[in-house]
């Protein structure tokens, strides 16, 4: 009787090993690097552990204004900074869904620098540096073939040489991540 008790125990402890074995933790991947085609540049995104991230891009931005007179084109280098939490990795994974490469929702603090414009109608608005601090809530998507869709919005503060104000930040993006 002894026997068997002690069998059944060391079968279930072998069972459930073995189950812990197969159920690999849910990650964010350590090194990805991204081709933004939408607005060109390139992104690189470093995990610290299993759910932060630190994504670093540069690339150009663009920008239109008008009024009665005059029109103005800008275009702008940039770069964006963010510190990302990636909060529904193990529920996106227990669905069954994709988390390879990232695909998650995210929490983000950001910091966005942008440089002079390289390209404006200075006759019409001065286009000077700014930075801007934002709190930001998204979603990132890499799809079979390293397709790479990535959309956030939230709330932020901008400064420049002329003024402080609130504003909206924002930022779709479609690319390929590249390398492994």
């Amino acid at each position: 009787m002894k026997k068997n008790y002690f069998l059944l125990l060391l079968f279930i402890i072998s069972f459930t090993t073995i189950q812990a074995q197969e159920e690999a933790p849910v990650s964010v991947v350590r090194n990805q690097f991204k081709i933004n085609m939408l607005l060109p540049g390139f992104v690189y995104e470093h995990g610290f552990d299993a759910k932060n991230t630190l994504y670093s891009e540069a690339s150009l931005g663009f920008g239109f204004s008008t009024n009665s007179n005059n029109s103005n084109f800008t275009i702008f280098p940039n770069i964006n900074e963010q510190f990302r939490h990636y909060y529904n990795l193990e529920k996106r994974a227990t669905k069954g869904k994709r988390t390879a490469r990232n695909s998650g929702n995210f929490l983000a603090l950001n910091a966005i620098y942008n440089f002079e414009s390289i390209s404006t109608n200075d006759d019409y608005r001065e286009a000077v540096p700014s930075f801007t601090l934002g709190a930001l809530w998204g979603l990132q998507r890499t799809y079979k073939g390293r397709f790479n869709l990535e959309f956030n919005i939230g709330p932020g503060v901008n400064f420049d040489k002329y003024d402080t104000e609130f504003v909206p930040v924002g930022n779709f993006t479609l690319g390929w991540v590249i390398g492994k």
